[in-house]
C-alpha cells in the first residue's frame, strides 16, 4: 500500500486529511527535511506516522515524555502497527533484544527520549537498522527560546553522521519564528520545507474575566453548558478539593492529576470521555492525547504557566469546529501569586552553584574526583541539611540534569499516599494509647480533606516537623496502622538514584554552561511577564494578541473574545444617541443612508431603529424614510 489516503482510511478510519497534513506527508515521502507547526488538535502524530508506515524500514521517533510515548505506542499497536520504545531502566540485554527484534521483525516505529541518544550502545545499534525517518516531536524543546527547553535536544543532530541519508522531520504545536529558526539551525535542516498552520480559531472565544468571587461564575458556566467541560487548576490538592466542591454544587465532577496511579487516571479519563462525568478538574498533566471534539468550555481557575501552555490548554475546546469558550477567571491576587510563585521557583546562578556543590558534599565526593557509583538520594533530607528552598532546589536539579551534570530519576519528589479505612474513633482508642499515634491520626484527619474516601498524597517529612519527631518514626507509625488495617498506606521511595556524570569541579562546571543557564532563566522570567501582559491587556483583541505572539499578523478582531464583546457593547450603547443625532440633522433619511453614515454594525442599527419605532420616538414616511418626531 503506497497511498497515504488509503493508509489513513484503513488504519485510522478517517476519510480525508486535515489541512495541511497531506502536504506535510508528501514532503516527507519525497525525502525533504520537513518542519510542521500545527496548533493543538492539528493532528501532528499522523504527519510522521503515515509516512513512517509507508516508507520501507523503521521510523525513529524522538519524544520527551514517557507518557506521550506510551500513548502513541498503544495507539499504533491497537491498529496492528508494531511500535516499541527503549526505557531508561532497561538492561543492556533487553536493549539488544529490542534491536534484534527490529532487525528481524516487522517493527515500524522506535520511540526514544533524546537522552537515550547519548548512549554509545544505542548509537551503535541504530547503525544496524534501516531508519527511514527521524521524527523529532515537541521540537520546541530544542530551542533556548522555547517554553520547555531541554539541552539534550541540542545533541540530536549528532545522529546525522550515523544516518546521513535519512529524512529528518520536526513537529511542534507552539513555536515563535525565533524558535522555528533555532530548530532548523540545530537540526541542520538546510533545505527544509516548513508548514505552518495559523493559530487562528474563529469559533473559540478567549474570555478573561476579573472575578473576586469565582464560585458563582463557575456555577453559571456549569448551568449554561451541558456539554463536557475541563477546569484547570495549578495543584493536585486543588483538583480533589474543587471536584468535591463542584459535587456539592449539584454537578457531577471528577479529578485528574499526575500523582494518581495509572488505573485511577484511566478510570477518571474514561468516565469523562464517555460523559458519565461531564466535568473534569485537572492539572496540566491532563493534556496528552486528548482529542475529544465536543468540549464546549475550558476554564482556568488558576493562571496557566505561559502563553504557550494557555493556547494548548484552551485549544482543547471546540475541536468539532463549533463555537466554544476558553474562560480564565482571575484577579489581582492571582496575578501577584502567580508572579511570586513562578519567580520563587527560579534560582540564581549563585544558588545553582551552591546546590551543585552541596550535592557533592552530601555524598562525600572530593574535589577532582569522578565517581562511577550510583548514590541513594533523599531530596527532603538534602534540602533540610543545607537549608535549601525545595522549589529552587528542585529547579536546580532539573537544570543540572538537563545539562548532563547529574543523572537523577524524575520521580524523586513523588509522595506517599494514605487513606483511612474506618471512621470508627473507638478503633483508634482500642489500638493506640501511644501519644505519637494519637497525635498523627489527629493531624492527618485535620490536615487532609477526603482522607476517608480517597488516597491522599502526604509528606512524611512535613508531618514529622509538625509533630516534633523524625520522618522515619512517622513512617513506622503509618506502617503499624497499615498492618492493623486502619489505614491504607502506599509508601513512596524517598531513596532515589543519583549519578554524577562529570568530575567534581564546583564553580568551573557551572561556569562552562553559564551562558546557556542564564538564557534558560531569562526565558523563564520572560514567559511569566508575557503571560501577565496577555492577561492584563484588555484593549487589544485576545485572538490578535495570541497571533502576534506567534508572529502572525492580523488586523481583524475576532469579535467574540471578552475585549471585542466589551467594545461591541460600548459601541452599541452610543449607537442610539448617534442615530438620534443623525436624524436631528438630516431627517428624513433612508435606512441605507443611516447605515452608511454611521459605519456601524448593520444588525445593531436595525435593532435600534425597531426599538425607537416601538417607543414612538421616530416615524416612517410613505417612501420608507426615517424621521425624528
Amino acid at each position: 500500500m503506497s497511498n497515504p489516503s488509503k493508509v489513513l482510511k484503513e488504519f485510522w478510519g478517517y476519510d480525508a486529511f486535515r489541512e495541511p497534513q497531506e502536504q506535510i506527508i508528501q514532503s516527507v515521502l519525497k525525502g525533504n527535511d520537513t518542519l510542521a507547526l500545527l496548533p493543538t488538535g492539528g493532528g501532528k502524530s499522523l504527519c510522521y506516522q503515515v509516512p513512517g508506515y509507508l516508507k520501507k524500514g523503521v521510523c525513529l521517533v524522538i519524544s520527551p515524555l514517557i507518557s506521550l510515548m506510551k500513548d502513541q505506542i498503544d495507539g499504533l499497536n491497537k491498529r496492528n502497527i508494531k511500535a516499541v520504545s527503549i526505557q531508561g531502566k532497561m538492561s543492556i540485554d533487553e536493549i539488544v533484544s529490542i534491536f534484534d527484534n527490529i532487525k528481524f521483525g516487522n517493527t515500524k516505529f522506535l520511540y526514544l527520549s533524546p537522552e537515550r541518544l547519548q548512549s554509545d550502545l544505542i548509537l551503535q545499534k541504530l547503525k544496524e537498522i534501516p531508519v527511514n525517518l527521524v521524527a523529532v516531536d515537541e521540537a520546541h524543546c530544542i530551542s533556548e527560546w522555547g517554553h520547555d527547553f531541554r539541552p539534550s535536544y541540542r545533541k540530536i543532530k549528532s545522529i546525522r553522521s550515523i544516518l546521513p541519508d535519512t529524512t529528518f522531520m520536526a513537529l511542534t504545536a507552539t513555536a515563535t519564528k525565533k524558535v522555528i529558526d533555532d530548530i532548523q539551525n540545530s537540526l541542520e535542516m538546510t533545505q527544509c520545507s516548513v508548514f505552518k498552520k495559523s493559530f487562528y480559531r474563529d469559533q473559540l472565544a478567549y474570555q478573561i474575566f476579573h472575578k473576586e468571587n469565582k464560585w458563582q461564575t463557575l456555577q453559571q458556566i456549569f448551568t449554561k453548558n451541558p456539554s463536557p467541560i475541563i477546569v484547570y487548576v495549578n495543584s493536585r490538592k486543588k483538583t480533589e478539593e474543587l471536584a468535591n466542591y463542584i459535587k456539592n454544587m449539584g454537578f457531577n465532577a471528577i479529578f485528574y492529576h499526575g500523582g494518581m496511579n495509572a488505573d485511577d487516571k484511566s478510570k477518571a479519563f474514561a468516565s469523562w470521555v464517555s460523559e458519565k462525568t461531564r466535568i473534569i478538574v485537572a492539572t496540566n498533566a491532563f493534556g496528552m492525547g486528548i482529542d475529544k471534539s465536543n468540549v464546549r468550555v475550558v476554564v482556568h481557575l488558576d493562571l496557566p504557566n505561559s502563553v504557550e501552555n494557555y493556547v494548548q490548554e484552551a485549544g482543547r475546546a471546540g475541536r468539532d469546529g463549533k463555537k466554544a469558550f476558553s474562560v480564565v477567571l482571575q484577579n489581582e491576587n492571582d496575578i501577584h501569586e502567580f508572579e511570586k510563585r513562578s519567580l520563587e521557583e527560579l534560582p540564581t546562578l549563585k544558588e545553582i552553584k551552591h546546590i551543585h556543590k552541596s550535592l557533592y558534599l552530601f555524598h562525600s565526593v572530593a574535589i577532582g574526583e569522578k565517581v562511577m557509583d550510583v548514590f541513594q538520594f533523599n531530596f527532603q533530607e538534602f534540602c533540610s541539611r543545607y537549608n535549601l528552598p525545595p522549589k529552587k532546589a528542585s529547579t536546580s536539579l532539573k537544570i543540572l540534569t538537563n545539562f548532563e551534570i547529574i543523572e537523577l530519576e524524575n520521580s524523586f519528589n513523588e509522595k506517599s499516599k494514605v487513606r483511612f479505612l474506618t471512621q470508627n474513633q473507638n478503633t483508634y482508642q482500642q489500638y493506640h494509647s501511644s501519644s505519637l499515634h494519637r497525635k498523627l491520626i489527629d493531624l492527618l484527619q485535620r490536615s487532609y480533606g477526603g482522607i476517608f474516601k480517597n488516597d491522599i498524597p502526604i509528606n512524611e517529612f512535613e508531618l514529622a516537623k509538625k509533630l516534633a519527631t523524625t520522618s522515619e518514626k512517622v513512617k513506622e507509625v503509618l506502617r503499624k496502622l497499615k498492618d492493623q488495617e486502619i489505614v491504607s498506606y502506599l509508601e513512596a521511595s524517598s531513596e532515589q538514584k543519583l549519578s554524577f556524570l562529570v568530575p567534581r569541579e564546583d564553580n568551573k562546571t557551572i561556569n562552562t554552561h553559564k551562558k546557556e543557564i542564564n538564557k534558560y532563566l531569562e526565558q523563564r522570567i520572560l514567559k511569566v511577564k508575557d503571560l501577565i501582559s496577555f492577561i492584563k491587556n484588555d484593549e487589544i483583541c485576545r485572538s490578535r494578541q495570541i497571533l502576534r505572539y506567534f508572529d502572525e499578523n492580523s488586523k481583524q478582531p475576532c469579535g467574540i473574545c471578552d475585549v471585542c464583546v466589551k467594545k461591541k457593547r460600548k459601541n452599541e450603547t452610543h449607537l442610539k444617541s448617534d442615530i438620534l443625532k443623525l436624524l436631528g440633522e438630516y431627517s428624513p433619511i433612508s435606512q441605507v443612508e443611516i447605515i452608511r453614515a454611521l459605519e456601524a454594525n448593520e444588525k445593531a442599527i436595525l435593532i435600534h431603529l425597531r426599538n425607537l419605532l416601538k417607543e414612538d420616538v421616530i416615524g416612517l414616511t410613505d417612501d420608507n424614510k426615517v424621521y425624528l418626531k
